[in-house]
């Protein structure tokens, strides 16, 4: 029998040549060739009889079975295509095994119930619903449907029930507000308002009482209404969110022409709101009274009691520049001239008794704060200057100065058309505390006016005093080539690059050759590199340059043998 069997394999071939080929097919360009040619069905196709049919729904299902395997989203293809021809049955199976699949995937659910919807399969479609919300009842959306689904047919009861088992899933703040406007639509008034009731208690936030007091406003219920104001001030007057059920109690007692209502909340609100907090409460209240009181009224309830509350933080911590500004932005918002400047000579009063600039930095601001408001506010021109001066006389320069309140003083002198003081105010700043703003912003003034030899004087200035800079370096002489004075920037740049030590030597030497080039020296630029690489030991652009000189091929050459001797000594890669 073995003998018999063996006469059935294929006879064995010997391979004659077993070198690669030249060509090599993968199996991927074999599948693509066979796509390829795979000759393109009939879109459309005649079916005579029930033969045909069944076995084009044969071949159809083996299909959509062979691709689901793959993608799982032809699972609503699939159902869909048992839908259109009526199989029922088949297509509540191919929906079932796509949720075996992926039961969290709340799209197939919403599909699912929705063939049954359309089809009108009404308890199969609730069915369907029942298990989508026990299996995702944090999905909103299978909620509303269900529901949906349920007032659509008139069984209101049943729809009810299904948002009270939504409610035990404690969900967010609109769907209890869904479940209010469906017992309106059927006008449950007391179904809503107990609703409300304990939509407050599971939210207890102040949107959600103002909602409740509008709803009870709506409906004509003003005792109602202002029980639940009442109610939300008792238990939310600590919130962050008082302030507007503050303004919103206000503005419901103002609606009903309870004016003293309204001016007896409002002061309580600004009694108990912080004063971060209270900008707009107070904005409000002026409001209130212009409407219905008058400005002796807005500045006893408003700015009295704030006032007081400034003057008892400042007693206890007198050097706390932010309440004082807090003050100041008080008495501005006021308008009273006389109260600002006290305030404001209060504040400056208050010297920081440590020498350490971050101490003063507020108190520096402040004093800024106070010279521009005389400037601008008061219109009062020798008082700003007197600020200025009084606070540039406290600050310790010996340990630290102030860039910043310099150049003020120096720009309120200019805009006083003060040339002599302003450059008073800047030579004492070079002489007292010099600072790299401060020589730019002298340097800058010069120029505009066209005064050359002084800005010359001042770039020896700061050079003097920060031979490392490079910025100022390059500045001056870029302020010598605008004059077209080249010897001077050239000298210029030989003494910075002479400096022992400098912050940003590439950015000087870049400066420096550029110059050279744009110059057209193409001697001095080479013989500037040769400096260069000697102080950095780097092969950086040489060659480029050689080229931009027509005459200098073979010095190409000549420098490339020194570059390349020079690499094989210090043992480096191919740079």
């Amino acid at each position: 029998m073995a003998s018999n069997n063996n006469s059935f394999l294929p006879r064995a071939v010997k391979v004659k040549n077993k070198s690669p080929a030249p060509v090599q097919i993968t199996a991927e360009q074999i599948l693509r060739e066979a796509r390829d040619r795979q000759e393109p069905r009939p879109s459309t196709q005649n079916i005579t009889d029930t033969s045909e049919l069944a076995d084009h729904r044969l071949r159809k299902h083996k299909e959509f079975e062979d691709s689901v395997r793959w993608n799982k989203n032809i699972w609503v293809k699939y159902a869909n295509w048992e839908e259109s021809h009526h199989d029922f049955d088949r297509a509540r199976s191919v929906w079932e095994r796509a949720l075996e699949g992926d039961h969290r995937d709340h799209t197939m659910w919403l599909r699912y119930a929705l063939f049954e919807m359309e089809n009108k399969f009404i308890e199969r479609a609730r069915n369907v619903w029942d298990r989508s919300v026990t299996l995702l009842p944090r999905v909103d959306q299978l909620w509303y449907k269900y529901i949906h689904m349920e007032e659509m047919i008139g069984n209101i009861a049943g729809a009810r029930q299904i948002f009270e088992r939504w409610m035990t899933w404690k969900p967010d703040q609109q769907a209890w507000l869904s479940y209010v406007k469906f017992e309106l639509r059927y006008n449950e008034t007391e179904l809503a308002r107990a609703l409300y009731e304990r939509f407050v208690l599971h939210t207890p936030k102040v949107g959600s009482w103002i909602r409740y007091a509008k709803f009870e406003m709506k409906n004509g219920e003003i005792a109602r209404a202002r029980n639940c104001y009442e109610r939300a001030v008792d238990r939310l007057a600590g919130d962050e969110e008082a302030e507007t059920l503050y303004v919103s109690f206000a503005d419901f007692e103002e609606r009903c022409n309870e004016t003293d209502r309204a001016r007896c909340i409002y002061k309580f609100a600004l009694d108990h709101v912080p004063k971060g907090r209270a900008e707009d409460l107070c904005v409000r209240f002026v409001g209130f009274e212009k409407r219905y009181g008058d400005r002796e009224g807005v500045e006893d309830a408003v700015v009295g009691k704030r006032r007081f509350q400034y003057e008892e933080q400042v007693g206890k911590r007198p050097f706390d520049y932010d309440t004082w500004f807090d003050y100041i932005k008080l008495e501005e918002s006021v308008g009273n001239k006389p109260g600002i400047r006290e305030v404001y000579e209060r504040a400056i009063a208050n010297v920081p008794p440590a020498d350490e600039k971050r101490y003063w930095q507020r108190y520096i601001y402040f004093c800024i704060n106070y010279a521009l408001y005389e400037e601008l506010g008061a219109q009062d021109v020798s008082r700003a200057r007197g600020v200025y001066r009084a606070c540039l006389k406290l600050i310790p320069h010996s340990k630290f100065s102030f860039a910043k309140i310099w150049l003020l003083a120096a720009q309120f002198e200019i805009r006083q058309l003060n040339l002599s003081g302003a450059r008073s105010i800047l030579g004492n700043a070079i002489g007292i505390a010099p600072k790299d703003k401060v020589f730019k912003k002298c340097i800058e003034i010069e120029l505009q006016l066209g005064n050359i030899d002084r800005c010359r004087k001042l770039y020896e200035k700061y050079l003097e005093w920060l031979p490392e800079n490079c910025y100022a370096w390059s500045k001056y002489a870029e302020l010598e080539i605008s004059l077209s004075e080249t010897e001077r920037a050239r000298a210029i740049f030989e003494l910075a690059v002479a400096q022992p030590a400098l912050d940003m030597p590439e950015m000087l030497w870049k400066a420096y050759i550029d110059f050279e080039t744009a110059e057209g020296e193409f001697e001095r630029t080479r013989l500037l590199h040769e400096r260069l690489l000697d102080r950095t030991e780097k092969l950086k652009k040489r060659r480029r340059l050689e080229s931009d000189d027509g005459a200098a091929a073979a010095s190409n050459m000549k420098i490339l043998e020194q570059a390349y001797k020079w690499k094989k000594q210090k043992v480096l890669d191919d740079e």
